[in-house]
């Protein structure tokens, strides 16, 4: 049968054996054949589309294990992104001109994916100055999981005045005189961080549509081509999936979807899932959008979210029973479940309920797994191997690690997490990032930090004995997150049978210095044999301009990740945090940016 496609004239990462080939065809969706162009060119017919890849590096199709895409796109058109952004500077030039733009009653929203020690000058903005770019139209910034900045406007349209209580584990930060100054802080839970950006103005539903279809195709910019989407709070099944749901039926979605379920009150935990159970099953769907399974949370008692700002918080007492009369229902219906469990602490206590429902109804074949498992111990390995589960790790620690060292000291950041133990253990293990709300959605900044073991600020947590090559990083990006959505042997390789899912680089990913790993993106990327994305010499091919609404749109400005080849701003001589600003809740130490790198005072320093 002629093939569809043939491309050509490349570098082409089969996830296989042998492990790199010039070209390859795709038929019905799939690949046929790979090999060298001659024989892959026997193939071609008369209706072949024929690609030349200009030597280009094509690999399988990324696969994020872990991240919160139909959440996300139901917001992303509303929110001004400082992924990537070089300085503060240049973040608070982007947010004075977007809070200009941004029409009544809507906020200006920046939702995670950075990190102050992306910017030059090592420090997040202060709250004058966001007062100062944005004194009339509210404004939102999300700092990971520790803390949100709230401008004098937004803290006019939640209603948060000096008689606003503090919410069971969050902290309104307030002057002398008791009133908030802004800045709200997760102690430990996040809860608050959330509640409060539940309090904007959402999209319409016609927005909503404009804005899933940008993300995906911003993903796809990356070579993404599947996810799966661990659920997420304020986050409700069915109708939070409407959007997908109709995008898929229409055929316009240029992601796999592979989505789990995730109870939406302390307490209805079990309820939720006992509906769900009655209405659908995981499997159902097809190779584009199906149901995975069961959360990433699955009892609210026994959510950890790290926050190495604060200190480890302890689980209830009600965490066993909670969690296991979820497990045994789940276990009976057959449900593959993901958890959250940052702490060793946690994962001890929710292993020691897995290991008793087993014993009533077997595990064996059920596709269950942690989802981060940052302090796993080797004890703890044993236990997930021995119950035949798996662990999907994602970069938070790029993004945080100055903070976890500082807190825990450099000894343990070494394992945090235990990747290559993970690996020696048999354990299947999964490449994610957790986007939007802590990391970037950019699975290149997730690659970087497998293989360098680095943070995005550039400290070195990992030795090389906890690092992979980068054959071994591409792998679990691909294949191993496979695993993870029961699809193993349908994608992630580029091998006659599977799905013809792919990204053409913008530089050789296998050769580049590792610095500029971070810097790559797809400029072809093709889903089930159509392309999804196309740029620079293969432009011609790329699917029709997405229009963006609304009009005052971030993303119709700036787009999303920011532009690797901005220049960032020289970075000053010294930069200090301080415990009693407003902008930094950081504990009682101060970073001071030198010619040798960042360096803590007042504690064993370390530079990078």
């Amino acid at each position: 049968m002629p093939a569809d496609t043939i491309l050509h004239n490349a570098k082409i990462a089969t996830n296989s054996l042998p492990s790199f080939v010039d070209a390859l065809a795709i038929t019905d969706g799939k690949i046929s054949a790979t090999g060298n162009a001659r024989d892959i060119f026997r193939l071609r017919g008369p209706a072949t589309k024929v690609i030349d890849a200009n030597r280009r590096t094509i690999i399988p199709g990324l696969n994020d294990s872990h991240m919160h895409p139909i959440r996300g796109g139901l917001s992303y058109n509303m929110e001004l992104r400082w992924d990537g952004v070089p300085s503060v500077a240049d973040a608070l030039r982007m947010l004075k001109d977007q809070a200009q733009r941004t029409a009544p009653p809507q906020w200006v929203r920046v939702i995670g994916g950075w990190t102050e020690f992306q910017f030059a000058e090592r420090r997040m903005p202060t709250l004058d100055e966001i007062n100062a770019v944005a004194p009339d139209t509210p404004v939102f910034v999300l700092h990971l999981y520790d803390s949100a900045f709230l401008n004098g406007a937004a803290l006019r349209a939640v209603g948060y005045t000096k008689e606003t209580p503090d919410p069971p584990g969050g902290e309104i930060q307030r002057d002398k005189n008791g009133n908030p100054t802004g800045l709200l802080i997760a102690k430990p839970n996040a809860n608050i961080l959330y509640s409060t950006l539940a309090k904007g103005p959402k999209l319409s539903r016609e927005d909503q549509t404009n804005s899933t279809r940008l993300f995906m195709r911003e993903l796809n910019r990356f070579g993404l081509t599947s996810v799966i989407d661990a659920g997420g709070g304020f986050q409700n099944y069915p109708d939070d999936y409407a959007v997908i749901n109709d995008l898929h039926r229409k055929g316009d979605l240029t992601l796999r979807f592979a989505y789990n379920l995730f109870p939406q009150h302390p307490k209805g935990e079990l309820a939720d899932f006992k509906k769900w159970t009655k209405m659908t099953k995981p499997g159902e769907g097809d190779a584009f959008y199906r149901l995975n399974g069961a959360g990433e949370m699955l009892a609210f008692s026994a959510a950890d979210f790290e926050d190495f700002l604060q200190s480890r918080p302890d689980m209830p007492p009600v965490m066993e029973s909670e969690l296991k009369a979820v497990i045994r229902h789940l276990a009976e219906n057959r449900w593959p479940f993901r958890m959250h469990a940052t702490y060793d602490e946690t994962i001890s206590r929710a292993l020691d309920v897995y290991e008793e429902v087993d014993r009533e109804l077997p595990f064996q074949g059920l596709h269950w797994f942690f989802d981060h498992c940052e302090t796993i111990s080797d004890k703890n390995l044993q236990r997930v191997k021995a119950l035949g589960g798996g662990i999907a790790v994602q970069n938070r620690m790029a993004f945080q690690g100055e903070y976890f060292v500082d807190r825990y000291g450099k000894a343990q950041a070494q394992r945090t997490p235990p990747i290559r133990r993970m690996l020696e253990f048999g354990i299947p293990v999964g490449a994610g990032t957790d986007a939007t709300r802590v990391s970037s959605y950019n699975p290149y900044l997730s690659l970087y930090w497998l293989v360098t073991g680095r943070t995005l600020g550039g400290l070195q947590l990992y030795p090389e004995a906890n690092r992979l090559d980068r054959s071994e990083a591409l792998r679990l990006y691909t294949v191993g997150s496979t695993w993870f959505s029961s699809e193993e042997n349908q994608k992630g390789a580029l091998v006659p049978g599977q799905l013809a899912d792919l990204a053409v680089l913008t530089a050789d990913y296998f050769a580049i210095p590792e610095d500029e790993i971070k810097g790559l993106e797809s400029v072809l990327t093709i889903v089930g044999g159509n392309v999804v994305y196309a740029s620079e010499e293969f432009s011609k091919l790329a699917p029709p301009e997405l229009p963006v609404s609304p009009e005052w749109s971030p993303v119709k400005h700036y787009g999303g990740y920011h532009p690797t080849t901005t220049a960032p701003v020289d970075a000053p001589e010294r930069v200090a945090f301080s415990a009693t600003e407003q902008t930094a809740p950081r504990g009682a130490h101060r970073w001071v940016l030198g010619e040798k790198g960042l360096w803590e005072l007042g504690c064993d320093c370390f530079a990078f």
